[in-house]
């Protein structure tokens, strides 16, 4: 949450709250990590005969450059929340944990190259996993969207 600072000026300056501080820090970090899947995504592209990369790397690309916007949201969010800096920071982070498994699973299935779509033959845990990010991402943002709702009411 905004918390202002008094300077030496009497003018009144607002710094970021920590929970907003460490959101955008992830928000940056996967930003970085998407330009580095370009990289790879720009490489498959370029040395193959039909000139596509795989497509979990295409999709690890553009799922980390979308999470990473998404992840900006997120810290807003936490910033004008009424909720106490540790509801804020846990529940931004629950998402953000469940963004960077998601595009960690796409890097894996584009390293391996073993498939084109990972529900055809889904590994043990693939369905749980997927309950667990749709209640951890949808509910990890309700927390924080409530929040904001609550400081503006």
């Amino acid at each position: 949450m905004t918390q202002p600072v008094a300077v030496a000026s009497g003018s009144i300056e607002w710094s970021l709250g920590v929970d907003a501080k460490v959101t955008l820090l992830c928000a940056g970090l996967i930003f970085l990590w998407a330009l580095a899947l370009g990289v790879w995504k720009y490489r498959q592209m370029a040395v193959s005969p039909t000139h596509l990369a795989h497509p979990y790397v295409d999709i690890a690309h553009r799922a980390a450059l979308m999470y990473s916007f998404a992840t900006l949201l997120l810290a807003v969010f936490a910033e004008l929340s009424a909720w106490p800096t540790a509801v804020n920071l846990v529940a931004a982070l629950v998402v953000i944990a469940f963004f960077v498994a998601a595009i960690g699973s796409y890097v894996v299935h584009g390293v391996l190259r073993d498939t084109d779509n990972q529900f055809s033959h889904p590994v043990r845990g693939t369905h749980a996993f997927m309950l667990a990010l749709i209640v951890g991402e949808i509910g990890g943002t309700a927390v924080l969207v409530a929040g904001f709702v609550a400081d503006w009411a």
